[in-house]
């Protein structure tokens, strides 16, 4: 990864590592990105943008400090000058400093590596695993569909059929993004240092949601 990495900051949008992501790329300044990004190592760092950035958005809005570089893994470029592009995820970085010389945002980063699992992580995370596998498997009340499958984006519910195979951390990274969370919720679930912070939080978020699903309303009273 080159010392200055370009930004493509979006309001909805968390990569997470090894976690493909396809993408749209029509504004002028982010067009130049991708072409200079392409002549380069075909990194770029995804960002989300802080809430409030509908403000300032033709400028420099403000981003969240954590996010994931991604690699161009195919680029066509349209008639117009557009592109559609796939992204890998790679890795998580931090924002040092953004550079402000070209017409797109980008940043010095400091790139963030999870430490190594130790045995009893490891098994922690196997552990979470197999809740998250039991929270998305069909019940008997819904055979195609689990309480906690609900919240798979439409687009992304063929991704979630989980192989035995999948690694640990390609399995939870791959829900983390693809699950039907709100931005700040896959924000928090990047900033989780290792792995097994990372599932076990998303094992919380994903009961408290379920948990609230069952709660019946209240209904409204006439006065």
């Amino acid at each position: 990864m080159s010392d200055l990495l370009p930004l493509f900051p979006l309001p909805n949008v968390v990569l997470f590592p090894n976690v493909f992501l396809p993408l749209h790329i029509f504004e002028p300044r982010y067009r130049d990105m991708v072409t200079d990004a392409l002549a380069g190592d075909r990194l770029i760092g995804m960002v989300l943008l802080k809430p409030g950035w509908e403000h300032d958005y033709e400028g420099r809005p403000p981003v969240y400090p954590i996010g994931c570089s991604g690699l161009i893994t195919h680029a066509e470029r349209l008639a117009d000058g557009r592109y559609n592009i796939v992204l890998r995820g790679v890795e998580r970085f931090r924002i040092v400093n953004e550079d402000r010389s070209r017409p797109y945002r980008c940043a010095t980063i400091e790139r963030l590596v999870d430490d190594q699992l130790k045995p009893d992580d490891r098994a922690a995370v196997r552990r979470q695993r197999a809740k998250l596998e039991a929270m998305l498997a069909p019940t008997p009340e819904r055979p195609s569909r689990s309480s906690a499958a609900e919240l798979v984006d439409e687009r992304s519910a063929a991704s979630l059929r989980i192989p035995s195979t999948m690694a640990d951390d390609d399995l939870i990274n791959g829900l983390a993004q693809y699950l039907d969370l709100d931005p700040l919720e896959k924000q928090a679930l990047l900033e989780q240092r290792g792995l097994r912070a990372r599932a076990e939080s998303l094992v919380d978020l994903l009961e408290m949601k379920m948990m609230m699903t069952r709660v019946p309303r209240v209904p409204d009273v006439a006065h």
